[in-house]
């Protein structure tokens, strides 16, 4: 026995081998020392024909799948090695063979997958200029292959997709990129394979002989030769892992990375898409607001849509004609949602048929799911729009696997397959008559005591049953002189006597024989209607994501008519208008409705950039992604909230939010935030949205105020950037940029003054602010009040050394510059020389203003702007 396991050991080195030994998956050696520390069991010893005993340590069949996702949650490979023969009837060593090998990315177990999200296995393919990728799900049958020619794209994807295991080819490995950072912060397995699997050939025959296709042109791979590679060796690997068809793959779809916005990890991070930034919690995230759904397929449904926003125009019409449908036909939807209800997960229900692990509890649970779909169907067979119609015309309401289920199997089956009990009266005319000869065999064994008690006269006799001895008559020892001779004694007990008679033999053949028969042939028409739905694999999987859609829309509807959100427009002429904009989740956050709204205008011409200043807490941040997450719902076809909103396409948004570092890596806080910034630049077009906050904040105020001032010349010049840009600073100095370039404008936060108490307003109004009101911030945080006094007096003192009348003179990009003036050591005392306003400037300005030409608005911003310089404060 311990030379067929270490045979077996030898083909799967990398792996813990589950080896099963009756009730038992044993472990041996290394392994065993291994699994005894990560699942915390006892290890013990074995002699197998060494000097020194085995380490070996086991777990129990029937709890195997506990023990198994907690190796396979740590990053192990587990392979899992049955007996194939009945132990009782196999001759010599019973066969064994490993029937699959569990991994991260292949964990079939659906008690310890997240039924929100996908559990992708990801494929990295590197050569020379470009990457392959492909992507599957094992429990869904999803599978997708793409190609992306930069290295930062790849990372997209990868934070995007989040797979728990990562394969890819030597090259990837060796490439230089940070493969650490992968296995650590985002706690991804990443294996390295033989380059055999990577062989072109290997690849695309795979891929062909599994779609029954000659040509690879047919699964649109025409132009995804590096691609082909990827989704080739990811298919190769899944097999080897798997031991089965994988039938339930029954499509692989390329995709290309521009049909969807594309959000970087810093962007998804920062807008806290899915989950928070801090907890990494649902909690909190615009998918927590969102997500209302009925079942785990439209929960992941709704997650792709949030990760995965559209790009066009039409698509993303289409979404809102549809849930505008559902909410104009409140009662149709509500009843579409119950219904929704009962269903189970069908993805992953009919990927375990597939693999012939469905038990027949399964089988019920996909059962009652399909005799939902005929309801749900019906409702949708009302509506009008175009995306409802297509769901309506797309979903199959597989009534024929359902009847054959229902038909087949009782009602309330048991968990075990081979143990009977499952075949419904009626289904087979075979099984009802084993069940009636397993059912009346005891009325025969009944019939049979009372007769031999009458012709014995011994009153306590009684027949039993064990699995040893089969059915016997037991008499007491106070009655053995009267049992007769044709009695056969097989057992004596300290206080009975047992024995078998021909009569009672022949009844123990005819009922044990029964119930084998039984049990073995109701195993044999479960697998047989196991497979008959297993055939129906795609009918199925295209069902539920017609489900899924449905159940998507349903809470998209749902949830914008709790939260009074509106049908944006759409347009393509860069035109961001928001009136009353809200930021969806913290809105839920604050109690009674008291989130203050806040316009936002944006477009590719005079509005392009938005300086915005204000103290802290004031709500800059707030603001400002409120206005990406309103983007992004627009386009991902949701209702957004605002009264009223006007959303211009946007093909990526960016955010640079918030200081952090990445002492890991080496990187100080500036660091990281420079190298977002270059990311930005580089990758931003102008048709993307950027939210930048306090660029240059992480180093000395003259370096850090000078990278700020030209990333704005950059981004507003449209030959070098050109994009919609919402800039929050404390550089008060930047507010000089309004009129020194046309489409840069100031806003500021609202704030009322108190003495030396402040209240946010939390209203974003034109202007800037003039100044950032720190001390009071410091003084609400709890910051004592020593310090907060000392700080005062500091800032009187500071406030005659300013420097913004010297940034005047300062020329925007492409003007003239000026000569240089070197700062460096320049003391406070010298920086009381540079200018400051002089009230006769400001007379000035006054007598020469056109009163009568100047709108009520335009009279009172240039009131304060006058009232500002006249403070001598910015």
């Amino acid at each position: 026995m311990m030379q067929q396991y270490m045979k077996t050991k030898e083909e799967y080195k990398d792996c813990i081998l589950f080896y099963r030994l009756g009730d038992f998956y044993e472990m041996f050696f290394d392994d065993a020392l291994v699994a005894s520390k990560e699942l915390d069991i006892t290890l013990t010893g074995k002699n197998c024909g060494l000097e020194e005993r085995a380490p070996m340590c086991g777990v129990p069949f029937h709890a195997v799948d506990g023990y198994l996702n907690r190796l396979v949650s740590k990053g192990y490979k587990v392979a899992i090695c049955e007996q194939m023969e009945d132990p009782a009837t196999a001759k010599g060593i019973v066969k064994r063979e490993v029937v699959r090998i569990a991994t991260p990315g292949t964990n079939l177990d659906m008690q310890a997958l997240d039924e929100t999200k996908n559990n992708y296995i990801m494929c990295v393919v590197y050569m020379e200029d470009r990457f392959g990728l492909s992507v599957a799900d094992v429990t869904t049958g999803d599978y997708f292959v793409t190609e992306i020619n930069t290295e930062e794209k790849l990372f997209d994807e990868i934070y995007k997709l989040m797979p728990s295991e990562l394969i890819c080819n030597e090259a990837f490995f060796m490439s230089g990129m940070n493969i650490e950072d992968l296995k650590n912060r985002l706690g991804i397995t990443i294996y390295s394979l033989d380059p055999w699997y990577f062989d072109d050939a290997i690849c695309q025959d795979t891929l062909k002989e599994h779609f029954k296709v000659g040509s690879l042109t047919g699964l649109g791979l025409a132009d995804y030769d590096c691609g082909i590679i990827a989704s080739g060796a990811l298919l190769i690997y899944l097999k080897e892992t798997q031991k089965t068809s994988l039938s339930h793959m029954s499509r692989l779809i390329p995709y290309a990375a521009g049909k969807y916005m594309l959000l970087d990890s810093s962007t998804r991070r920062n807008l806290e898409l899915c989950e928070t930034l801090r907890e990494k919690q649902k909690r909190g995230s615009l998918l927590w607001v969102l997500d209302k759904t009925k079942t785990a397929m439209g929960a992941r449904n709704l997650r792709k849509y949030i990760e995965q926003p559209l790009v066009q125009k039409y698509d993303i019409e289409k979404r809102l004609d549809a849930l505008n449908e559902l909410l104009d036909n409140a009662i149709s939807r509500e009843e579409i949602r119950e219904y929704l209800s009962p269903i189970y997960d069908l993805e992953r229900l009919v990927s375990k048929i597939t693999y012939q692990s469905a038990n027949p509890r399964d089988m019920i649970a996909f059962e009652s799911s399909l005799s939902m779909l005929p309801h749900i169907k019906y409702i949708l067979s009302e509506m009008t729009s175009p995306l409802l119609k297509e769901l309506y015309e797309d979903l199959d309401t597989l009534e024929d696997l359902c009847t054959l289920i229902k038909d087949a199997i009782q009602e309330d089956p048991p968990l075990a397959m081979k143990e009977g009990g499952i075949i419904r009266d009626g289904y087979n005319p075979e099984v009802d008559k084993l069940r009636s000869a397993k059912s009346d065999g005891k009325d025969w064994l009944a019939k049979l005591e009372s007769d031999e008690r009458e012709k014995t006269g011994i009153k306590n006799l009684k027949i039993k049953y064990n699995k040893v001895f089969g059915y016997y008559l037991e008499v007491t020892n106070s009655f053995k002189d009267l049992v007769p001779d044709y009695y056969t004694r097989k057992q004596t007990l300290a206080n009975a006597e047992r024995y078998i008679i021909p009569e009672l033999k022949e009844l123990e053949d005819t009922i044990l024989g029964a119930e084998d028969k039984l049990y073995s042939l109701e195993y044999e028409l479960y697998s047989d209607i196991r497979s008959r739905v297993a055939k129906d694999v795609v009918r199925v999987q295209k069902t539920a994501k017609v489900i899924a859609q449905i159940d998507t829309l349903a809470s998209l509807a749902l949830v914008a008519e709790q939260n009074n959100y509106v049908r944006p427009k759409i347009n393509e002429k860069g035109v961001i208008d928001i009136k009353d904009g809200r930021h969806p989740v913290v809105e839920k956050m604050i109690p009674n409705d008291m989130f203050i709204s806040n316009d936002t205008y944006l477009n590719d011409k005079k509005d392009r950039i938005a300086i915005i200043t204000g103290p802290n807490m004031a709500g800059k941040s707030t603001y400002m992604r409120q206005t990406a997450l309103i983007v992004l719902m627009a386009q991902i076809g949701s209702f957004v909230p605002a009264s009223k909103a006007d959303i211009g396409l946007v093909d990526r948004i960016f955010t640079r939010v918030g200081a952090s570092d990445d002492l890991a890596s080496g990187q100080s806080t500036f660091m990281v935030e420079m190298t977002e910034v270059a990311n930005i630049l580089r990758n931003a077009t102008s048709k993307s949205l950027l939210i930048l906050d306090e660029i240059g904040r992480g180093t000395s105020t003259f370096d850090g105020l000078s990278i700020a001032w030209a990333v704005i010349e950059h981004i507003s010049n449209s030959k070098l950037l050109g994009a919609k840009t919402l800039f929050a600073t404390h550089y008060h100095e930047l507010t000089e940029l309004e009129g020194k370039i046309d489409n840069v404008n100031n806003y500021c936060i609202a704030v009322k003054e108190n003495g030396d108490d402040i209240i946010f307003l939390r209203k974003i109004v034109k202007g800037g602010a003039d100044k950032s009101y720190g001390i009071q911030v410091a003084k609400l945080a709890g910051v004592p009040e020593s310090v907060t006094d000392r700080a005062k007096e500091i800032v009187e003192e500071l406030v005659q050394t300013d420097i913004t009348s010297r940034i005047k003179d300062i020329a925007v990009l492409g003007a003239p510059k000026p000569k240089a003036k070197k700062y460096d050591d320049v003391d406070l005392a010298q920086m009381s020389l540079f200018d400051t306003v002089k009230d006769d400037d400001v007379l000035k300005e006054l007598k020469e203003l056109d009163l009568g030409n100047l709108t009520p608005i335009e009279a009172l911003n240039t009131l304060y702007q006058l009232q500002n310089k006249l403070k001598n404060r910015w």
